[in-house]
């Protein structure tokens, strides 16, 4: 049986049919967004609407005006329900939605640009394959598929935006680019010039589409039981990695309380689905066997921890009443087959607790509830069938009344009623409980059936948050052709490139040089040629006779200056003056050093 109701996907506008993406389904998606997106805009209104009539209904003393102000606040009081049934039922049918993005950075690729020939001096026109590659990659990210196809793409473009960052978003300075994107549920746009909301909603994407994934495996086999457990096993982490790392997000469902609440949903749907797997491969009828099942129900009711959750100021409001009336409608459908299996353990395995001895099942019986229940002790339980039976129907009791609170809940919500497959599940197993509790009712049975205690949550399989490996989808720099990120990146500052001549005197070139990519000139011989020349100490060598030497290895300058003729050679140099890198760079710079200084040649070549 499967329920799965969050797939928190964000509709996207229709882009060209990239990463295997149905155009037609696309432009679908974009109408229910500019749908939400309307519908939104006339509940603010109707909101303002309302705060005004309300202000003028306090402090007005005419009779009159106020009659005519609460007659208008009846009819905007209806038009904002109709309004939030509408936009829930949109919501409903946009299960799973992605985060939206708009396309609305071109601005970015003058940005690009612009700092191409700024800061970095090169000829913007000679990288326009690495920015068009980098906004179609971006216009690909908008619409994944969802399979995992479309996670490799979501990955591979939040790992870009590691190396976007670190080329052309310095520390200390504000880019004029804003991110766009939609709220996931509510559709309301969100704005943003930090990167790291751009970064936190492709992740929160991540997340969205594993729900989507899991929800979408065939869990009638324990194989796709597994994968299903695994896909949102994967959610929970990305959503618990976005809660963790992101912070002052502008849109709700980025929020600290939203992203706990996903995080919770997606555990329970995880327990849901070990639950599914333990009824399917439980053959045995034996009596302990079949308390853990009920133990495994019980551990699925922890969806009560969800709904409180989802009680939360913040999330409250924000969260479709759909959602939180299907998280009700399953603690209470789950805590009822909790008490159902635990009677059906009690009065149908009789054999199964003669043969397994008196001492085991006790045990575990004595383990099975959270206190002690009311009448004899359970070692007279268990070899008395009339006493097994009387417990039996106080769980049965216990699972009647549940059943029934799960189809009121049900009946409350008009999207719940909707489904036709969730109205039929719970049909069948209230009317198995109610046939159950028939058949174990006896005419002359007077006594007031017991209230029977709540049972342990037990799993076999507890849930575990994986977190996202971004690692598994490598990917390159597409603005490698800069340079090493060491140097070159937003964080560095050096001079203009010189050109410099460099010629072979009596005592050589007069240079010590160290590392790699950039080879960097570690000492000048004072009075050399390398001196004369204009080269210093610290300064970076990036071409050699005009061809680009940024990547170039030590062992391949040393070469080329040593084979060079007695017409010299042309070095472009630059100079750091400021670096205010990360630390990790700063480590790993440092053991780069400490490797190159083993092979510190000096590049002192004679006249002979």
């Amino acid at each position: 049986m499967c329920f799965s109701m969050l797939c928190i996907i964000h509709n996207l506008f229709p882009p060209p049919p990239l990463q295997g993406c149905d155009p037609c389904s696309q432009t679908q998606r974009s109408k229910l967004q500019h749908r939400r997106a309307r519908i939104n805009q006339q509940i603010n209104k109707e909101m303002r609407m309302r705060a005004g009539a309300e202000n003028l209904f306090r402090a007005t003393t005419n009779t009159k005006v106020k009659e005519t102000v609460a007659l208008e606040l009846s009819f905007v009081n209806s038009n904002l329900q109709l309004l939030k049934e509408e936009l829930e039922e949109l919501n409903i049918l946009t299960l799973f939605k992605i985060k939206m993005c708009l396309k609305c950075i071109s601005y970015f690729s003058s940005l690009c640009q612009d700092i191409i020939c700024e800061h970095y001096g090169e000829d913007s026109s000679l990288f326009e394959k690495e920015i068009k590659e980098f906004m179609e990659l971006r216009q690909a990210m908008r619409t994944p598929s969802r399979n995992e196809a479309g996670l490799e793409l979501l990955m591979e473009y939040y790992n870009q935006l590691y190396y976007l960052d670190q080329r052309f978003f310095p520390p200390h300075r504000t880019l004029g680019v804003h991110f766009h994107w939609y709220d996931s549920l509510t559709g309301v746009p969100s704005c943003q010039r930090a990167l790291a909301f751009e970064k936190g909603s492709v992740l929160f994407n991540v997340g969205a589409l594993y729900t989507q994934i899991g929800a979408r495996q065939d869990r009638s086999a324990t194989a796709g039981i597994d994968r299903a457990i695994d896909a949102f096993q994967r959610a929970a982490g990305a959503f618990n990695y976005l809660k963790e790392n992101f912070s002052n997000a502008p849109s709700l469902d980025m929020s600290g309380p939203s992203l706990c609440m996903l995080v919770r949903l997606m555990i329970a749907q995880v327990q849901e689905c070990v639950f599914e797997r333990v009824t399917l491969t439980t053959q045995d009828t034996h009596f302990i066997t079949q308390l853990q099942v009920a133990k495994e129900a019980a551990r699925v009711r922890g969806r009560v921890l969800v709904l409180q959750t989802m009680s939360q100021t913040l999330v409250k409001d924000y969260v479709p009443f759909s959602w939180a009336s299907m998280v009700q409608v399953k603690a209470e459908h789950f805590r009822a087959l909790s008490h159902y299996n635990a009677a059906v353990a009690l009065c149908d395995h009789t054999q199964s607790i003669e043969e397994g001895g008196d001492e085991e099942s006790a045990k575990a019986l004595f383990q099975f509830h959270v206190s002690t229940p009311a009448g004899p002790p359970l070692s007279q339980v268990l070899r008395d069938p009339e006493d097994r039976r009387k417990l039996g129907k106080a769980h049965l009791r216990c699972a009647v009344i549940r059943h029934e609170e799960a189809m009121r809940v049900h009946g409350l919500c008009k999207i719940l009623r909707k489904m036709d497959i969730l109205q039929e599940v719970l049909s069948f197993v209230y009317k198995r409980s109610l046939d159950k509790y028939s058949e174990m009712d006896r005419e002359d049975d007077f006594e007031e059936t017991a209230e029977a205690p709540e049972i342990h949550s037990q799993t076999q399989h507890k849930p575990d948050i994986t977190a996202p490996n971004f690692s598994t989808v490598p990917v390159t720099d597409i603005f490698q052709r800069l340079g090493p990120l060491s140097v070159f990146c937003a964080r560095a500052r050096w001079g203009p490139v010189r050109v410099v001549s460099l010629q072979r005197g009596d005592g050589g070139l007069g240079l010590t040089l160290r590392g790699d990519s950039p080879v960097l000139v570690a000492g000048v011989v004072p009075g050399g040629c390398a001196q004369e020349a204009g080269l210093r100490e610290g300064d970076y060598i990036v071409a050699v006779d005009g061809e680009d030497f940024k990547w170039a290895k030590h062992g391949e300058v040393v070469h080329i200056l040593k084979s060079c003729s007695d017409r010299g050679v042309q070095l472009s140099i630059i100079t750091l003056h400021t670096h205010d890198t990360q630390v990790g760079v700063v480590v790993s710079l440092c053991l780069d050093a400490c490797v190159c200084v083993l092979h510190l040649i000096c590049v002192c070549v004679t006249s002979h």
